[in-house]
């Protein structure tokens, strides 16, 4: 009988046991990945789509793209599209990033046959209609008057400007930009990044070897490439960039939304584990230092967090918070204080432990079902990396020490190098 006064015996985190998919390269350059769990009756099939910048980057027709793929096609309204698959419980959902664009099917397996021809005409065959694009610009310029109120939202917006630069991460939106959005530009972007030889299509769960022949069908055989992929050049990261102050003064805010950022790494550099290690004893947890100095132990704010943010072309280090418009001063001070700790004292062997823990626990429950399995995947395929990249990256972890972590805050954390945004009171 189970004794439950009994602890259950612990034992070191192993490494991750991740699915390896079986991978197909189609006759018109589409590249396959499947993920089979034959438990599961339920199917995702995810497109996603490299975006494609031409010059001068312009990302808020790359937005719009993504966001309007399924308002009509050639045959179907957008009222039928959303008929069509809500009728038989499914989900088709665009989303769009600094990189990629997808367009995401969630149906049981049984009505995939019904519904891969409503996929296929929204690949091939979308209109974005004068009058769903007016109602697509009204709103976006209605959601931004009101978003601009909130210093959270501006504070963002600063952030993007002043890290990134002019570019596609660095884009942010304004009612001019959405007053000239045309809907020819947005046909011609389509054309070029909607095709198969720009797409990889992850596919996850019972997939049968009929369910994959449906698709196959569908977008090998019955999906040509318009033209040639559009070689998208690298985009000038930082070249503006400034360690400075920025201040926007807001005389009635009862709080102050604070962004700092500087450049950094992203996964494939050799140090990003380290620097996701530091990051998390920094601020990237509950228990981090950040959190208990300003939030537990001053009380300035409800919440405070650090990321190291990797994109394609780079990467970032991030702090944000919203604290009493009255902190605003002491919270900087606070946050300089704890980052000039983390490079000249030593850590703990029982914090270094217990971040080691947070961290490789985290990513073990991070795996519950096979559509993590294809995040995970996806997470390195975009930057050329393999799934090997968790056993290394798990092991660096688990070599973490106080010297190791003196070594990473002097590289990569510097509060003098931080951009620092505050948005209501510089108090």
């Amino acid at each position: 009988m189970l004794n439950r006064k009994k602890a259950p015996a612990q034992h070191e985190i192993n490494n991750l046991s991740l699915l390896e998919p079986a991978s197909i390269t189609c006759e018109n350059g589409l590249k396959i990945f499947v993920f089979q769990s034959k438990e599961m009756d339920l199917i995702k099939a995810e497109f996603v789509f490299n975006n494609i910048f031409n010059e001068p980057e312009r990302p808020h027709l790359n937005t719009c793209l993504a966001q309007m793929i399924k308002e009509g096609t050639s045959t179907r309204s957008s009222k039928q599209i959303a008929e069509e698959v809500d009728y038989l419980g499914a989900y088709l959902l665009p989303e769009y990033n600094f990189d990629q664009s997808s367009l995401t099917l969630y149906s049981l397996s049984r009505h995939v046959s019904k519904l891969l021809p409503v996929v296929h005409d929204v690949l091939l065959n979308s209109t974005f209609p004068q009058p769903e694009l007016d109602t697509f610009i009204r709103n976006n310029k209605q959601s931004l008057q009101i978003s601009l109120q909130r210093s959270d939202y501006q504070a963002r917006r600063l952030f993007y400007k002043y890290l990134f630069g002019e570019n596609r991460y660095g884009n942010i939106p304004t009612e001019d930009k959405y007053n000239e959005l045309n809907r020819k530009e947005i046909l011609s972007l389509y054309r070029q990044e909607i095709q198969p030889n720009n797409c990889t299509l992850f596919l996850s769960g019972n997939i049968t070897p009929s369910i994959l022949a449906e698709f196959r069908v569908f977008f090998e055989k019955k999906w040509e490439n318009n033209q040639d992929v559009v070689q998208t050049l690298p985009p000038r990261l930082f070249e503006t960039f400034k360690p400075e102050l920025i201040v926007e003064e807001r005389k009635e805010a009862l709080q102050s939304s604070i962004r700092l950022a500087m450049p950094s790494i992203n996964r494939t550099h050799e140090d990003f584990p380290a620097v996701q290690f530091v990051n998390t004893m920094l601020g990237g947890y509950f228990g981090s230092r950040l959190m208990k100095n300003i939030r537990e132990e001053k009380g300035y704010t409800y919440s405070i967090n650090s990321v190291n943010g990797g994109i394609k072309h780079g990467g970032f280090f991030t702090i944000s918070t919203e604290v009493r418009a009255e902190a605003t001063k002491s919270t900087l001070h606070e946050i300089q204080l704890e980052i000039s700790n983390l490079r000249n004292t030593r850590a703990s062997d029982a914090e270094i432990s217990l971040v080691k823990n947070y961290v490789l626990g985290t990513v073990l429950g991070s795996v519950e079902s096979i559509f993590s399995h294809v995040d995970k995947f996806k997470s390195v395929y975009f930057f050329g990396m393999s799934l090997d990249y968790f056993r290394t990256s798990n092991e660096a972890i688990r070599t973490m020490d106080s010297d190791r972590v003196l070594e990473i805050a002097n590289k990569y954390f510097d509060y003098d190098r931080l951009l620092k945004i505050v948005v209501g009171k510089l108090n």
